[in-house]
């Protein structure tokens, strides 16, 4: 099962801009994450086609699961 760490902000436009992390350490630690977002916030690391990002949304650990299906 993959597990992916979502970081979630708003931009300038008012959207919300999802950035994936594959793979995570666990547990995942809330300090850390908080801090990371603050500083990404800080630097304007990243933008949007809605502009840059102007405020953490939420975080959010994600676990998908995929069965295939055998067809013929």
């Amino acid at each position: 099962m993959a597990k992916k760490l979502e970081l979630r902000f708003e931009n300038y436009d008012g959207k919300t801009v999802t950035y994936s992390l594959d793979n995570p350490v666990e547990p995942v630690d809330t300090g850390d994450v908080n801090a990371a977002m603050d500083e990404i916030l800080a630097q304007d690391a990243f933008t949007s086609s809605g502009g840059d990002l102007v405020a953490k949304k939420s975080a959010r650990l994600v676990e998908r699961t995929v069965e295939e299906i055998e067809i013929d």
